[in-house]
């Protein structure tokens, strides 16, 4: 039996690269753009944390701003619950995800979806991002099981060809458009009927 592995952004979250860049520059829009990125990969490699990262950008306060942020920025893909509970009885699901450790466990708490993961393996716990390798393998370490028992969704054609050069199996959740020579879906309906039909195997 396989082990459907999600990623979040652009999966089971509509917004494919998340919202946060533009909520920023909203509010900062001079902050400079190197600068940035590196301060928010720091953050989602848990160098440091939410909340130092939020004050880093200059925000007063980190939890109210978390809030804001993912209760009013970001979607849930509505498909997703009845996807998870109808197949969550037949497939484990594990999370592999990179994000900001406290913004992934509140999105899951926010919305109610963390029961449905056997295993969240976020890059802030981890301190690597896909498509580093690393993360992969510490993904199976924690699950306990070979790369051929996965199946790997996510939104990047760039994370699925190193999960399958891991072992996984791997499915584009098609939300922008790429090209890709593996198996495709472009919403949780298709990927029920691949799963129904058994085209993952």
């Amino acid at each position: 039996m396989k082990i459907l592995v999600f990623d979040m952004y652009g999966v089971i979250i509509e917004e494919s690269k998340g919202n946060f860049t533009p909520y920023v520059y909203s509010r900062f829009p001079n902050t400079d753009k190197a600068w940035y990125r590196s301060v928010y990969e720091n953050a989602s490699k848990g160098i440091i944390d939410s909340d130092r990262f939020f004050r880093t950008l200059g925000f007063d306060d980190p939890d109210a701003v978390k809030r804001d942020y993912i209760e009013n920025h970001l979607t849930l893909d509505p498909a997703f619950t009845p996807f998870a509970d109808e197949f969550g009885a037949k497939f484990d699901f594990a999370l592999l995800s990179n994000d900001v450790l406290a913004w992934s466990e509140y999105i899951r708490e926010f919305y109610g979806i963390g029961k449905y993961f056997r295993e969240a393996v976020i890059s802030a716990n981890t301190g690597c991002r896909k498509p580093d390798s690393t993360i992969f393998e510490i993904a199976l370490e924690r699950l306990g099981v070979s790369a051929n028992d996965c199946l790997f969704i996510d939104n990047s054609v760039a994370n699925l060809r190193v999960a399958a050069e891991v072992g996984m199996d791997t499915v584009l959740f098609n939300r922008d458009g790429e090209k890709y020579d593996g198996k495709t879906v472009n919403s949780f309906a298709e990927l029920t009927e691949m799963l129904k039909e058994g085209k993952n195997e």
